[in-house]
């Protein structure tokens, strides 16, 4: 596969990619989302985490964005295996799409591998990927790269960290995670993993960004079941509860604060049902909590239910923006009912969050949020949490990913405050290469993006693409227009115009018969007998009339008689 840089890309190519150690972020820094990690050894490659971020208004009708791993695609003979921290979808959600170009072994651990089969099966590919199942704390040997699984807390089960060795040195990737001391579900984080590793010695960390604004430390998820139990007594309405799907013990919270107020709990959205399905056959889910269908919840009386919905972020397809726009088919909420948003905001979505928010207030419904009451707690680490990690690991180097530019910089500060010797702040492309003790950007190679569209996987720069989200911005315009043999014009060109006002619209003598027309009169005969000429001119001559206001997709079909 030979893949040329675009040419407004500005790429400084490294030189020894294939002698020594380095660290490549494809996706993931620079950005809270679509993670996908580069280490080389000796010219052997290990890849860590492989996740989508989600579609937004700026790209119309697409839901899935994943890294562009077309660097690594070229050098896939020497792709020793992809290893997967945790099933959250920002850090495993392409693999399903991705890995046919990529035909690696993928090694995670138990509840993580249970999730991933679910979405190979979504592809077709279940049979065909091979999934290497890690033990907890277990160690996988990966091409140069012996890896130890270390245990730590996060919003799902089975998070991990990975002490990357290496004849250079290791390499302490931290994943995403915080420091639960009562988790609920799962194991609590391997203290004792972490100071061996800290003693041992460690060349760099590579570490979450995300909540490194935030004081203090993330808090437990222990505390947050107390103060459902609470909030749910305050109501006799209907109950609606927006959360991550993929956090466990927030959905063994919300069923255990339900029971305690008498309430049953129905799941509605399909992602819900697939993570209770992956929590049970891993053991994460107790036996004796049991769910209704959204259809035979609505039976119950109004007091007696609580439904837990996907959409927190308000995504347009998930059960709460149906819910809140009157169009769920199972689920009508009216005034004297709750919603409760146990949840977060993702930087980028606040809009809309706050447009389902605001169409649920419009019917009439109480919605509450963590900003009004303690009912949820991030999976990421604070600034305590962070300083305790440093101190403990205690690594030469610091790079920051799992963070916008903004969380980079403050990290990188952070950990320079914390002692270590040397902090490195990056973006996607970037290639770090350790020397001994020391590290530097010394390159940058091909990064971008791609999506996954009606079943296939699309570069953003692909026509299409540009394309839809010029017509989402600058309308359409379609042209016919049909010639005879000798190459005039026959009968009257006609022209639609799709999402914008009509520039010609009530004109006599100049319309769009006139503009097409004297397109084509315009043109030498000869030229006239070839279409893409022709279809050049025509698009030329519609592209001006709407100028300067518009820049419209312009699509022109010419017709001719039959030989």
């Amino acid at each position: 596969m030979n893949r040329s840089l675009p040419s407004e890309t500005s790429t400084d190519f490294p030189r020894g990619l294939d002698q020594g150690l380095w660290f490549v972020p494809l996706g993931g820094a620079g950005e809270i989302g679509m993670n996908l990690n580069l280490f080389a050894c000796d010219g052997k490659w290990l890849m860590v985490d492989l996740g989508v971020t989600f579609g937004d208004e700026t790209i119309p009708g697409l839901d899935v964005v994943m890294p562009d791993p077309g660097f690594i695609v070229e050098r896939r003979e020497k792709l020793a295996g992809l290893i997967v921290t945790h099933a959250h979808e920002d850090h495993v959600g392409a693999v399903a799409y991705l890995w046919p170009q990529l035909r690696c072994p993928v090694y995670t651990t138990p509840f993580c591998a249970a999730f991933l089969q679910h979405k190979l099966k979504e592809v077709g590919l279940e049979d065909e990927v091979p999934v290497i199942v890690v033990p907890l704390g277990g160690r996988a040997e990966v091409g140069p790269f012996k890896v130890d699984f270390i245990q730590l807390t996060h919003s799902i089960p089975e998070p991990n960290a990975l002490a990357i060795r290496t004849k250079y040195g290791t390499i302490f990737h931290t994943g995403d995670w915080k420091f639960d001391p009562n988790p609920l579900v799962g194991e609590a984080t391997d203290f004792a993993a972490l100071n061996a590793l800290g003693e041992e010695g460690v060349l760099a960390l590579i570490g979450d960004s995300t909540n490194v604004f935030t004081e203090g430390e993330a808090g437990s998820e222990a505390d947050v079941r107390d103060s459902l139990t609470s909030l749910f007594a305050k109501y006799t309405g209907r109950i609606a509860v927006g959360s991550f799907a993929s956090n466990v013990a927030r959905l063994e919270s919300i069923c255990r604060a339900a029971r305690a107020n008498g309430r049953d709990v129905a799941l509605v959205g399909q992602s819900l049902w697939r993570i209770v399905e992956t929590a049970r056959r891993t053991g994460y889910l107790a036996a004796d909590l049991t769910f209704y269908e959204a259809s035979e919840a609505a039976f119950l009386p109004r007091d007696k239910v609580l439904y837990i919905c996907t959409g927190s972020q308000g995504e347009g397809r998930a059960a709460l923006m149906r819910i809140a726009s009157g169009q769920h088919q199972d689920v009508a909420l009216e005034e004297g009912d709750v919603v409760v948003f146990s949840s977060r905001s993702i930087p980028g979505n606040e809009k809309a969050i706050a447009k389902v928010q605001n169409s649920l207030a419009k019917l009439g419904v109480e919605v509450v949020t963590a900003k009004h009451f303690p009912i949820h707690v991030s999976g990421h680490p604070a600034r305590d949490d962070l300083r305790r990690m440093y101190q403990t690991i205690r690594p030469r180097i610091a790079i920051p990913v799992h963070g916008e530019a903004m969380h980079l910089r403050e990290h990188t500060k952070l950990a320079k405050e914390c002692q270590v010797p040397l902090a490195i702040m990056i973006e996607n492309g970037q290639a770090v290469r350790f020397d001994g003790t020391k590290a530097k950007i010394a390159g940058a190679v091909w990064s971008g993006r791609m999506a996954w569209d009606d079943g296939e996987v699309v570069p953003f720069a692909s026509g299409m693409l540009r394309d839809r989200k010029r017509m989402f911005y600058e309308g359409a315009a379609v042209a016919s227009v049909a010639l005879d043999e000798d190459g005039n014009v026959s009968g009257e060109p006609q022209l639609a115009v799709l999402g914008i006002s009509d520039p010609l619209e009530g004109e006599r003598d100049e319309g769009w018969d006139w503009v097409l027309t004297n397109a084509v009169n315009r043109l030498p005969k000869k030229a006239r007998r070839d279409d893409v000429v022709v279809e050049e001119a025509v698009r030329g001559a519609v592209r001006k009339a709407f100028a300067p206001r518009r820049k419209p997709v312009v699509k022109v079909h010419i017709v001719r008689p039959y030989d």
